[in-house]
């Protein structure tokens, strides 16, 4: 073999995927334990230390997520 042919397409663009987190299953666990502390009864403060959890990973779930958009290359970058 010599080598790709001149109509060979050029290859494909790297494929991104995000980097492994707990983020979803802290997540799943925050949003069991507001349920579970809405069911149980009156005391709610099992609802609001896993709404507080919630809110905690959401928002570290969307600055990692921010943060993988802004390293991709300019020309994924949608306007």
């Amino acid at each position: 073999m010599n080598g790709p042919e001149p109509d060979t397409p050029p290859p494909g663009e790297e494929i991104h995927l995000p980097g492994p987190t707990a983020l979803p299953v802290v997540c799943a666990a925050a949003l069991t334990m507001v349920v579970i502390g809405t069911t149980i009864g009156p005391d709610f403060i099992i609802s609001i230390v896993g709404l507080i959890i919630f809110f905690i990973t959401v928002v570290m779930w969307i600055r990692d997520t921010r943060r993988d958009i802004d390293e991709l290359p300019e020309e994924h970058v949608h306007h």
